[in-house]
């Protein structure tokens, strides 16, 4: 049992660190995507984006990622996700 548990705990740390490595590639994306664009529909993907990023950086991934999605259908356009 206790092996289980072991195992169910680094598959739960492994998703977790994988969410985080993605948080950074997904800025870049939006960031590509929007690039010189002074429309509303831009500044929303950049302060949704921002959001994003400070959710990341606070270790909350997957509310990052949601974040991100946001960002990405105010722009426009679709992320690629690992």
């Amino acid at each position: 049992m206790k092996s289980f548990v072991t195992a169910l705990v680094l598959v739960a740390v492994a998703a977790g660190s994988a969410l985080a490595n993605q948080c950074p590639a997904l800025q870049a994306q939006i960031d590509r995507a929007i690039g010189n664009r002074f429309d509303a529909s831009a500044a929303n993907a950049r302060s949704l984006a921002s959001q994003a990023m400070a959710l990341h950086n606070a270790g909350k991934h997957d509310e990052s990622v949601a974040k991100y999605d946001e960002a990405a259908q105010a722009a426009g356009i679709t992320l690629q996700k690992k």
